[in-house]
């Protein structure tokens, strides 16, 4: 029997400042794969990425099935490092191919998330949209009308070890408070589509403030998106790509700015928050 699957799995970004571990979005840039029985294993791609079984997709398969009779060809236009969720797309993209060829029903998100270590990327990469995790558990809900978003992607990588190296193992009463009340704001705020109260919610003390050493030009950035006429800024899951949030009106205008803005370091894109997941097709 020949099976074959091809797997689309949308770019997520995580935290989005205040959501630390918790939140996450998915965003319109994908990666797919083709998973065929060859009776053969091999991967195929001109990405920069291994092509043994160390490659995560192939780990994700496996986590389910052994991939020794499947050929993987992949392709993708996420930036590969940056803070865009590639690592999550690709588990999510293996598992999805193993439960769907083998119909196993299997419970994906508490799978991706042993690979992962962490739900936010792995639950927007699946469920699309913008996810809550909770409990081992996530809640999406479609992204506001009317909200919009710009990626300023630097050419220079920020290491996730590094980046949670960056933080303390305690942190003082007060900058939890902080975030859990902004936390609950931004939440309130893409519940109800009310993009001021977005904006009010996008404040951060917890990890942003602490790894900004680690990408000082994106953390710059952050700071300065509101006088750019953003609603804001984030740094994307470890960084240093920075996530801008807009509403629908201003987007261009904040667009030709980040441009100026970002000459010679980074790279600045528009892409639009997503209500796809991860989609499997014969």
């Amino acid at each position: 029997m020949n099976r074959r699957r091809t797997v689309r799995v949308p770019a997520s970004s995580a935290n989005l400042g205040p959501g630390f571990d918790v939140m996450g979005a998915a965003l319109d840039l994908h990666m797919e794969v083709d998973v065929v029985e060859t009776g053969q294993f091999a991967v195929h791609t001109d990405l920069r990425i291994a092509r043994d079984r160390r490659n995560l997709i192939v780990r994700g398969f496996q986590a389910l099935a052994p991939a020794d009779d499947f050929e993987f060809t992949i392709r993708s236009d996420i930036p590969l490092s940056g803070g865009l969720g590639t690592s999550a797309a690709a588990i999510v993209a293996g598992l999805a191919a193993a439960d769907s060829i083998f119909e196993l029903g299997a419970d994906v998100l508490a799978e991706a998330t042993k690979i992962e270590g962490h739900p936010d990327n792995v639950a927007a990469a699946l469920l699309g949209g913008f996810v809550l995790c909770v409990d081992g558990h996530a809640e999406r809900f479609d992204p506001p009308p009317g909200l919009e978003c710009l990626l300023v992607v630097p050419g220079q990588a920020v290491r996730t070890q590094k980046a949670r190296e960056a933080l303390p193992s305690r942190i003082p009463m007060s900058d939890a408070v902080f975030n859990i009340a902004h936390a609950s704001m931004l939440v309130l705020g893409l519940a109800r589509g009310d993009l001021g109260l977005v904006a009010r919610g996008l404040g951060d003390r917890l990890h942003q403030p602490r790894r900004a050493h680690l990408y000082p030009r994106s953390w710059e950035l952050v700071q300065e998106a509101k006088a750019l006429g953003a609603l804001g800024a984030t740094i994307s899951g470890a960084g240093p790509t920075v996530l801008v949030w807009c509403d629908f009106e201003s987007s261009g205008v904040v667009a030709e700015r980040l441009h100026e803005h970002a000459d010679g370091w980074a790279d600045v894109h528009r892409v639009p928050f997503t209500p796809t997941g991860a989609e499997v097709r014969l």
